[in-house]
């Protein structure tokens, strides 16, 4: 269930990346996030009715939608001036982060070897970047706060996962980022009203299947969640960078250099290898 969700990301993430050069991010993500809250109201109504709309957590499910909807914005503007592989690595450095700040959060030991593979997780991510280069520029910095975003976004959904009901979870974040790009989708309404004038069907098409694959990717998350651990999870996580890269070649003719490889490589290795650490860990 999770390397077909990371599957369904890589995808949703290189048809978002191809329509940021024809319209703004705002139409992109409201209709994202639109589309997943009718399909999830449908699902929800049809499977479990009224009760299906009923949260114990209203405040966590706010919270989740927020960050989700923070991630796609991030998202968005990174991979306009950033291959995909690369910033997927970037974003993929999360578990490490995560495991950096438990001994700080939770009083936890981390140990020499978790700080060897936190250590080695950043030197990865700077031989991505490599500063200096004028390889990517001050983009960088998106991609790298999406990471702590996606982080938090991370614990919260493992959380709701064993609390609620996958289905109501999904709702609430499609509504919750509907309902924050409200505003700036009225804003921008000229370009709906362009946009639907034109009647472009393959990028109407595309839009579509954004939405779909965004419901359908978070939705198997929350489930795989619900039935594993986080820790033994995380390894798995890790092909999304594959995947990510095989797109960026076949739809960007994209493919990263040796260095950026090398990087990539440090970053799943370090994380997978975390969560090995995490398996093992007495409960």
């Amino acid at each position: 269930m999770i390397v077909v969700a990371t599957f369904l990301f890589s995808a949703m993430d290189a048809a978002t990346k191809y329509l940021g050069g024809f319209m703004s991010v705002v139409l992109v993500l409201w209709s994202r996030y639109t589309i997943q809250a009718g399909i999830m109201a449908f699902v929800v109504g049809k499977l479990r009715g009224r009760a299906g709309f009923q949260t114990a957590h209203l405040r966590f499910q706010l919270l989740r939608g927020l960050l989700l909807a923070t991630i796609s914005g991030l998202a968005f503007y990174s991979m306009r001036r950033m291959p995909l592989a690369e910033f997927t690595a970037i974003i993929m450095l999360s578990p490490v982060l995560i495991t950096a700040c438990s001994g700080w959060l939770m009083k936890e030991s981390i140990g020499r070897l978790r700080w060897f593979l936190v250590w080695a997780g950043f030197l990865g991510t700077v031989i991505v970047i490599r500063p200096g280069s004028g390889l990517f520029g001050w983009v960088v910095v998106i991609p790298l706060v999406a990471m702590v975003v996606s982080s938090g976004y991370s614990l919260i959904t493992s959380r709701l996962a064993v609390l609620e009901n996958p289905y109501t979870t999904q709702f609430y974040s499609g509504v919750v980022g509907s309902l924050l790009l409200l505003p700036l989708m009225l804003v921008e309404g000229g370009d709906m009203l362009a946009f639907l004038g034109k009647a472009e069907v393959g990028k109407a098409f595309l839009l579509l299947l954004i939405g779909m694959l965004g419901t359908v990717g978070h939705l198997i998350l929350i489930m795989a969640f619900s039935r594993a651990g986080t820790s033994s999870l995380m390894p798995f996580t890790y092909a999304q960078i594959g995947f990510a890269a095989l797109m960026s070649w076949i739809f960007f003719n994209h493919a990263p250099d040796f260095w950026g490889w090398i990087g990539m490589l440090m970053i799943a290795a370090s994380g997978g290898a975390t969560a090995w650490l995490n398996i093992r860990q007495p409960r």
